[in-house]
């Protein structure tokens, strides 16, 4: 199973601690407490195969072909939380002039944190801003927590993706920036621990996702562009 990078740390880091209790209840040999020492380990064995778990990385079918020009994909996994009109306190600053449509996924702790992008496109524009750490289902979480911005524009076709932590995240990860290409599905970042993540599309998408759908990352169909010409 292949790993984020970024999760290294967090999956070596409780495997020390049990090394040294497994170790040292097997230096007590049969001496009072050289089970509680060895029993002492299995939580931290524990929590590093959680780590492994939040932070893997699966591949997708958009690794293997790539999507079809007109469709936008979800760009993580998760449940749908809004999409139509934007919800009012999640898009307080709109990005694209002239109206916007909203999918709004949330991710909970058991769900994949890798980020992929939506649509192909140039990265026009990117921002990050420093915040709260309000729950990530929070309507007003969208202008008081930490996120970034990222602007993409494939010929006449923009649209805007947000990373959004929540009240257990605590670092975005993005590796992406202006004047990058990203593919539709391609990796672009990653959200430690319970997030969300914004998608605003042009109100001539037509969007294919409803309000408590499950979506999986870089293969669920979001919403679709109008045919060329």
């Amino acid at each position: 199973m292949r790993i984020d990078p970024a999760g290294w740390p967090f999956i070596t880091g409780p495997l020390a601690p049990a090394a040294v209790l497994a170790a040292a209840g097997r230096a007590a040999g049969r001496r009072p407490g050289h089970r509680g020492l060895r029993l002492a380990a299995w939580p931290f064995l524990a929590l590093s195969a959680y780590m492994a778990l939040f932070f893997r990385d699966p591949e997708r079918d958009c690794d293997r072909v790539e999507p079809p020009a007109d469709v936008v994909v979800s760009p993580a996994d998760g449940m749908v939380m809004v999409a139509g009109e934007p919800q009012e306190g999640v898009a307080p600053e709109p990005a694209p002039v002239g109206g916007w449509q909203q999918v709004s996924v949330f991710l909970s702790v058991v769900d994949v944190h890798v980020n992929r992008s939506p649509h192909r496109g140039e990265v026009v524009e990117s921002s990050y801003r420093r915040g709260s750490f309000l729950a990530a289902y929070r309507a007003e979480s969208a202008h008081r927590n930490e996120r970034s911005e990222l602007w993409l524009r494939d010929g006449d076709r923009t649209l805007v993706v947000r990373q959004l932590v929540g009240a257990l995240a605590r670092r975005i990860v993005t590796r992406t920036g202006v004047g990058q290409h990203l593919a539709t599905g391609e990796r672009f970042g990653l959200m430690k621990f319970g997030s969300r993540m914004d998608v605003f599309l042009p109100p001539e998408c037509t969007l294919t996702v409803r309000k408590g759908q499950r979506v999986r990352g870089g293969e669920t169909v979001i919403a679709r562009w109008p045919a060329a010409g």
